[in-house]
């Protein structure tokens, strides 16, 4: 009996004897997704091909199914894994089915309908997966042209401790050397497509553009050039859409700033002219973490021919102030990391990591990110919520298995926010053993984690709760309070937050940050977002008096007392250090 949705098997339909259907995921132009698990009780998906509803192109010369043999032939762990495949006869109707691994997350599409657009960081996250799975299947003795790299073909792995990419659906899938004339492209997504792909043409080069509009994606919440195709006929569309791309890249004002870097690798993996796109997978991934890449002029803008060091980013000069903390990170740490040859001349490697501390609102998170930037090596942002849990030993598993992959993918930096909730004082009654058994765990993964490239970042806002072991030399060796902003950061601030906004001609900036002594930079954020809400409300443009008036309507969220005691604390730290620094070595 079939279910509501017309699905080919119901729920506890028996596969050959091997599999049990758990529910029905989808249905797609050719084939059914299904939830189901094998004798051993384990969970796996099972994809069900109509062979009534196949393209003569998606059959190898044998009369196979050319996905499932392309799976069959791939084993990579950024790709959807093939367990099994098979026939069988339904209500006189044959099917082919292919038993693929259980990914347990979500697809980048349904990701994507709930945040919109991905931070930076993520996203390259989520594309260096992307990437190194195609560039497996470029390589490969004969290769295979995924054809369909799309935010619905992604799957986000969300099983470990570091979300992973896995290629998914080889429904359009070539090998290279597979006759041109039997490209199948209708159904595909035109905006993914390289301009090439409407002529019948794959290539790796083909790839590399669905790539780059993936990530364009990601960042903007919607693929390159992307227009309303709903007034073209079907014949039209791919004609409006090649026009449209003689236009510049239209990089998009959003939640997050893309920086110059990240743009030139778009620009270049997105050419209309496959020529001029990165040439390989490869390319693509080195530019991405960090190599030297040269963007050339086409016939839409001038581009400047300079040599951009991807990772990079905006890093310390999207900072307003703190010049002298840059300065000392610069030299202990960054050049550290980029320079070990010249420290290892010295005796020294990288520090294991650093705290940062100071009132809510300074800018941690945002300076760990820019500092990431600054390195340009893998950052993993982590929240205690993601390591801790209710179950004995899983917290402890959890963080082994953060600092593996971190190691393994080193140079990396982990930047952990809200320290104090992941590795509490244990001279606090309050902490439970299993609490203590998680900082146990961390305290030993930390200890000489720098030898390992792998350099730890831990903010808080309550840096006397976290537990002192964690302090100790050889773990966080640096720590560095982070203050309100001085008067030369809040001008920066309020320039950087008010360029992009209607503003009148001449507004002081000293004005605004001699008023607003003891702001922190959230505060400043709120104070220009409330100003232009106020000017919005007549169409008028952002005055000085407008900001002024909300000024005074609104006070900084760091009292006097809390700045006293931020105070006091940054002296105890202080103290602290020096009174380690100053223990004699030996036997007592």
């Amino acid at each position: 009996m079939k279910k509501k949705n017309n699905s080919a098997l119901s729920k506890g339909f028996i596969i050959n004897e091997a599999y049990k259907v758990l529910f029905f995921l989808k249905k797609g132009n050719y084939a059914e997704t299904y939830r189901v698990k094998d004798k051993k009780q384990k969970t796996l998906f099972l994809k069900l091909f109509d062979y009534s509803l196949l393209h003569k192109t998606q059959f190898t010369n044998d009369n196979d199914i050319l996905e499932i043999e392309l799976l069959k032939k791939i084993k990579h762990a950024n790709i959807t894994k093939f367990i099994d495949s098979g026939e069988l006869n339904i209500e006189g109707k044959k099917y082919a089915y292919a038993v693929l691994e259980f990914i347990s997350g979500e697809t980048l599409a349904d990701r994507l309908k709930r945040e919109e657009c991905f931070n930076p960081y993520f996203a390259k996250s989520v594309m260096l997966g992307v990437l190194n799975g195609l560039n497996y299947l470029h390589k490969l003795d004969n290769p295979i042209i995924h054809n369909e790299v799309t935010n619905l073909n992604v799957m986000l792995d969300l099983s470990g401790e570091v979300k992973s990419a896995k290629l998914i659906n080889f429904g359009y899938a070539r090998y290279f050397n597979q006759s041109h004339k039997s490209y199948l492209k209708e159904a595909l997504n035109p905006f993914y497509l390289a301009n090439e792909s409407f002529n019948k043409i794959f290539t790796p080069q083909s790839d590399v553009f669905s790539a780059g509009a993936l990530y364009y994606h990601l960042l903007f919440g919607l693929p390159p050039w992307f227009f309303d195709t709903s007034k073209y006929e079907t014949a039209d569309v791919e004609e409006a859409i090649i026009n449209e791309r003689r236009k510049p890249l239209k990089i998009m004002s959003g939640e997050y700033e893309i920086d110059t870097i990240t743009i030139s690798i778009l620009t270049k993996a997105l050419h209309p002219r496959s020529s001029h796109r990165f040439q390989n997978i490869t390319e693509f991934i080195s530019a991405l973490n960090g190599e030297k890449i040269k963007t050339c002029s086409d016939e839409h803008e001038e581009l400047e021919n300079t040599d951009y060091s991807v990772g990079e980013g905006k890093g310390f000069s999207a900072i307003a102030g703190m010049q002298k903390l840059k300065e000392t990170i610069q030299l202990d740490i960054i050049n550290a990391l980029h320079d070990k040859a010249l420290y290892a001349e010295y005796g020294l490697t990288i520090p294991n990591g650093m705290l940062l501390y100071g009132p809510p609102g300074c800018g941690k998170t945002f300076f760990a990110e820019k500092m990431a930037e600054e390195v340009g090596f893998n950052f993993f942002q982590i929240k205690p919520s993601d390591i801790q849990s209710k179950w004995v030993n899983a917290s402890q598993e959890n963080i082994k298995k953060l600092f593996d992959e971190a190691k393994e993918k080193a140079p990396s930096i982990i930047f952990i926010d809200e320290l104090d909730a992941l590795v509490p004082s244990r001279d606090n009654d309050s902490v439970n053993h299993m609490n203590t058994s998680a900082v146990n765990e961390f305290l030993a993964q930390m200890n000489n984690c720098g030898k390992h490239g792998i350099f730890v970042i831990g903010a808080t806002n309550r840096p006397n709760a976290i537990d002192s072991a964690i302090l100790r030399t050889g773990r966080l060796d640096k720590r560095i309070y982070l203050p309100p902003p001085d008067f030369e950061a809040r001008k920066l601030m309020f320039e950087l937050y008010l360029k992009k906004r209607p503003i009148e001609l001449g507004l002081s900036f000293d004005t605004l940050s001699k008023l607003t002594h003891n702001f922190v930079s959230s505060d400043i954020k709120f104070l220009c977002d409330e100003a232009s809400r106020q000017a919005l409300k007549t169409k008028i443009k952002i005055s000085l008096e407008i900001l002024k008036d909300t000024i005074n309507d609104n006070s900084s969220s760091l009292s006097l007392e809390d700045l006293n005691a931020y105070t006091e604390i940054k002296a105890t730290m202080a103290n602290s250090k020096n009174t380690e620094q100053r223990k004699k070595i030996g036997f007592i």
